[in-house]
């Protein structure tokens, strides 16, 4: 039942995290290692400033403040992935820069 529920997660962790990154190209990877799993989500779209990057995973937060919830979401996304990542012992890391884009990095321990 444990192994189940942390593959559904994992579903709708990558399917969260790919909508938050759906700018230019997006490469997804998927590494096991002997101690967990890391889950990379890169993209080549406008990237992320240090002063929006530091607030990203909060609920509700919108880096963009003109979009709105019918083109932009509730900003909820990251909130959720980070919930997920820490439900498991796991954790979330931001990579960013404006104009270079952004990796997501998901850590999940066995």
């Amino acid at each position: 039942m444990v192994k189940q529920r942390r593959c559904v997660d994992i579903c709708r962790l990558c399917r969260v995290l790919r909508v938050v990154v759906c700018a230019g190209k997006v490469l997804a990877e998927l590494e096991a290692h002997v101690d967990g799993v890391r889950i990379r989500i890169s993209d080549t779209g406008i990237g992320i400033g240090a002063e929006a990057a530091a607030h990203v995973f909060e609920r509700f937060f919108r880096a963009d403040k003109a979009r709105s919830r019918e083109n932009g979401g509730f900003g909820l996304g990251l909130a959720i992935v980070k919930w997920i990542a820490e439900s498991h012992r796991g954790a979330v890391e931001l990579a960013s820069r404006p104009g270079a884009g952004s990796t997501f990095t998901v850590t999940l321990p066995r």
